[in-house]
């Protein structure tokens, strides 16, 4: 089997050159086009993702070597690119930017070369003139795995500048797809962590996107840009299928490394939970703009482990969906809305209630945050003994993992890979186990385990241990 998707890679020589506002408008421009437009974003980044989305009307997915593994790139790529006219990946960091000390690993060029894909730079050029062809000569000649096949050149400044920039690149032999001007009305706010998520914006994140295609419209030739991403060779092999791999048999547990931590509670008596045939197979997702970083493909692992997936909103909902089985709470910005997500008392003591009943409940970043005591002094569900607040450091990086101790996701001994990206502490109480051990940057352990409870810091992929998902829906009509 091949998959044969047209595709383009969107890189940068660094961060900040304008690979989201290029990639998003060009998602945008061809799906106004007509085409069915696959959008992808390299690295663990869950904001991106969402401008992809509005602009293609298709979920955005991640393509990450770290958290998946390289062998898993392609086949997840044409499971998201399934049926699509095009692809259009948008990198991170700079083209050669991996995770620390890993080499290529991760980065955009790794990525890149696994989906054999033709290379597109987008440059800044607010700051140079003939320096420009340098820099593209430089990295279009790094590597000669990776074809950076041309370059797109954002915030020119008039037309005399970019006769300067064209005239230049012509002895680069580096052709130009587009020339963008500066534009204040495609900036997308941001804060902390980033970009601020679609979710929160609204219509003025329909306007950020309308108004990124336009530019990319009028500056960049799309026929060219088209050609270009056709001209990318089959890639052997199938694409990702949920339904194929979760039934899967899971590796063996290897040995717990000696990590410290506090051993694993014995069980205590929990309150009894009402229970149902069909809602023993329900589990709560957490959205709204509160919770917006979730990947697609733990959805599709859940609904192919038999559970049939419903989403709720913290911020509006009062009560769970009924009938609920298992609960899981990703990533997201319970700090900006940490008053609103306490106001919602019924919602924090249904969380509790289930959670005292024994029911998975998966919680990643923002989710620990509010399992916890409080969150800037905010009340929040109580079930993990312990207190979130704000800090000044930002915590970000990439995470060799163990399990250890056995949880509603995996079995002590378990490896994963993970990410870290938040600038949060939490001061744990008593009452729980550790759930990973993590080797680097420092050995220590990290996150909660508490009967049907495992909260962590660690974003994981389950796409790259798909009985991660089988293992908690089986909870689910276990527990």
């Amino acid at each position: 089997m091949v998959i044969s998707v047209p595709r383009l890679v969107i890189a940068a020589p660094s961060s900040g050159s304008g690979k989201t506002t290029v990639a998003t408008g060009l998602m945008a421009a061809f799906a106004s086009r007509g085409l069915a437009v696959s959008p992808h974003k390299v690295g663990p980044d869950y904001i991106d993702p969402g401008y992809h989305a509005l602009a293609t009307g298709r979920v955005g997915r991640n393509l990450d070597a770290y958290l998946c593994g390289a062998e898993l790139v392609a086949p997840l790529f044409g499971h998201g690119a399934r049926g699509c006219d095009l692809a259009v990946v948008e990198g991170v960091m700079g083209l050669f930017d991996g995770a620390a000390g890993e080499g290529e690993l991760a980065s955009t060029a790794h990525v890149a070369k696994l989906l054999r894909a033709p290379v597109v730079l987008v440059v800044d050029a607010s700051s140079q003139s003939r320096s420009v062809a340098a820099l593209v000569h430089g990295f279009a000649s790094w590597d000669p795995e990776v074809r950076v096949a041309g370059v797109i050149l954002n915030k020119v400044g008039s037309v005399r500048h970019e006769g300067m920039l064209r005239e230049a690149l012509e002895e680069s032999g580096v052709p130009v797809f587009g020339v963008l001007r500066r534009a204040p009305q495609v900036e997308t706010p941001s804060r902390h962590l980033g970009l601020v998520p679609v979710a929160e914006r609204g219509a003025a994140a329909v306007d950020a996107v309308a108004a990124m295609a336009s530019q990319v419209r009028e500056g960049c030739d799309l026929g060219a840009l088209l050609a270009l991403a056709r001209s990318a060779p089959v890639l052997a092999g199938a694409a990702w299928d949920a339904a194929g791999v979760v039934g899967s048999s899971p590796p063996p547990p290897l040995p717990v490394p000696e990590l410290g931590g506090s051993a694993p509670k014995p069980p205590v008596a929990r309150k009894a939970r009402p229970q149902t045939p069909d809602g023993l197979k329900i589990v709560a997702l957490a959205g709204g703009p509160a919770f917006t970083f979730s990947y697609a493909e733990h959805s599709e692992l859940l609904s192919a482990a038999g559970a049939e997936v419903v989403t709720f909103d913290p911020l509006r909902d009062e009560q769970l969906p009924a009938g609920v089985g298992g609960l899981v709470i990703g990533g997201g910005f319970p700090e900006v809305y940490a008053p609103e997500l306490s106001a919602n008392e019924p919602l924090r003591k249904a969380v509790a209630a289930l959670a005292e009943s024994g029911a998975p409940v998966a919680a990643e970043c923002a989710g620990l945050l509010y399992l916890s005591r409080e969150l800037d002094g905010q009340p929040m569900c109580g079930v993990i003994d312990a207190k979130a607040r704000m800090d000044e450091r930002l915590t970000l990086g990439y995470r060799d993992a163990v399990a250890v101790s056995d949880s509603v996701l995996a079995v002590a001994g378990t490896r994963m890979r993970g990410h870290e990206f938040h600038r949060t502490v939490v001061e744990p109480g008593a009452g729980a186990a550790p759930a990973w051990g993590v080797r680097a940057p420092q050995k220590r352990v990290e996150g909660f385990v508490q009967h049907g409870v495992h909260a962590s810091y660690l974003h994981t992929h389950w796409a790259s241990e798909p009985g991660v998902a089988r293992r908690f829906v089986e909870r689910c009509l276990t527990s």
